[in-house]
């Protein structure tokens, strides 16, 4: 997400924060170039006008053009006023009421809203630890109910069971009965959606939202569909009424306009982004964070949570020890670093997280680099014995050899990874020198490969 727009307001910083002295054509010019940027972006016409006009007032006042550093003071307006854009803070669900709160899912056909509740239903059930019901209103696509009913049991959360010939209401008000009976905390209500706003699709919303009274009504928009998911926001909200935005797709929306325009176009929180197909893929909307990603400063914080999730205890532990004393490390620990990246999404979102890794990030566009690069070196490892992979010494040519042909790879390719190993194996010494910030930034290139331009080319 936000790729194309990063890349291009990197480069203009850059030559804000390389000349030294600021005059206001030069404050000008880059506000023009941000300008640009932002509509290509997808970022809708009023809102790039009201940001830059801001932006403007403050950056060519007189604290600024005296700064030391007025490059980074025009820096940190943008980005002060680029989190006021996105809404200042995160906004949480109201789940402080009576139980069951009811959240009521809406949206067009496509927009990934029944997996969007299955997402919500997993993070409120194993996250929050909630007892949550979800329940399918969806009469009108084949199978839709079925879909939800699978989707529960796949995240292990209870589902509504399915009674044939039930209005959407009907449903609605048989959910919250069996809610209240069975001590549910969360309803989670997933309506039926179209493939365009009629007048027949809000008319049901609107007679399910005033029969159970939901405390939630969140909008499920794809933000690959650009300035369509915020009318289409703007509408559910003047004849139905919001109160938060899901934005799905945003791993697949290089421009990232639509979430750029959503809150100051609606005045409606984003609370959540859907970032995968996976069920766990579901991200909890910090503005702040958003605009540190942006604006190429990374996301420390996001990265330690994903990592806290998703790590295994134990293997941390004894990968802290064996990381501090620098010795015994060994294929089967590189294996499972390459596992924990996968699981936290990958190459890419790893390298969004990471403060000053865009020139990086741009090198593995240039190589075409992505995930695939991990999962062949897992392939190497996994076609050595277990003394190969405690042993990197007994990796003579007939082993290479033999490892290369059952991984489906060159022997080139074999060489590559050992003497990536052993670049890895020399920076576990190195750990307390360097300290943790600079150990992040020197493995980061050494688990993509070292020599980047030598992975690619290759299925």
């Amino acid at each position: 997400m936000f790729d194309n727009l990063s890349s291009k307001l990197g480069s203009i910083f850059d030559r804000l924060t390389g000349r030294g002295a600021l005059t206001e054509a030069d404050v000008f010019d880059a506000m023009r170039e941000v300008r640009v940027a932002l509509l290509e972006a997808d970022v809708a016409l009023p809102v790039v006008k009201d940001f830059i006009a801001k932006i403007k007032d403050k950056a060519v006042g007189v604290d600024v053009m005296r700064s030391v550093t007025p490059g980074q003071q025009v820096i940190k307006i943008v980005h002060d006023n680029l989190v006021e854009l996105l809404g200042t803070e995160a906004e949480a669900l109201n789940l402080n009421v009576t139980p069951p709160a009811i959240i009521m899912m809406l949206g067009l056909q496509g927009s990934g809203k029944t997996t969007t509740s299955a997402k919500l239903a997993k993070r409120l059930t194993h996250v929050d630890r909630k007892k949550v019901l979800l329940a399918s209103l969806d009469v009108q696509r084949p199978a839709a109910q079925e879909q939800l009913a699978v989707l529960g049991e796949q995240i292990g959360v209870a589902t509504l069971p399915i009674i044939a010939g039930q209005s959407p209401v009907d449903i609605a008000r048989r959910a919250l009965t069996t809610a209240q009976k069975e001590v549910y905390d969360i309803l989670i209500l997933d309506t039926a959606g179209r493939l365009a706003i009629d007048d027949a699709l809000m008319a049901e919303a609107a007679a399910v939202r005033d029969a159970v009274q939901p405390h939630e009504r969140l909008l499920v928009v794809d933000a690959m569909t650009g300035q369509d998911a915020v009318n289409t926001a703007q509408q559910f909200e003047q004849k139905i009424g919001l109160t938060g935005i899901i934005l799905t797709r945003i791993d697949g929306d290089a421009r990232g306009g639509a979430a750029l325009s959503m809150r100051a176009v609606t005045g409606k929180p984003i609370k959540f982004l859907g970032v995968g197909e996976k069920t766990d893929a579901l991200e909890v909307y910090h503005p702040d964070r958003l605009a540190n990603r942006i604006l190429g400063m990374g996301d420390v914080v996001s990265l330690v949570e994903k990592a806290a999730a998703t790590i295994n205890h134990d293997d941390a532990r004894d990968m802290a020890e064996k990381f501090m004393s620098g010795k015994s490390f060994d294929f089967n620990d590189l294996a499972k670093q390459f596992q924990q990246m996968r699981k936290m999404g990958g190459l890419g979102s790893l390298m969004n997280m990471l403060p000053g890794m865009g020139k990086i990030k741009e090198q593995m566009k240039g190589a075409q680099l992505d995930d695939k690069v991990i999962k062949r070196q897992e392939a190497i490892i996994q076609s050595m014995t277990p003394a190969e992979r405690k042993n990197a010494d007994l990796l003579g040519a007939a082993r290479k050899r033999r490892i290369a042909a059952g991984a489906g790879v060159q022997v080139a390719d074999v060489n590559r990874l050992i003497k990536q190993f052993m670049d890895m194996q020399k920076m576990m010494k190195q750990v307390q020198k360097l300290g943790k910030g600079g150990f992040m930034r020197a493995m980061m290139p050494k688990m993509m490969g070292g020599d980047m331009s030598g992975l690619s080319g290759r299925e």
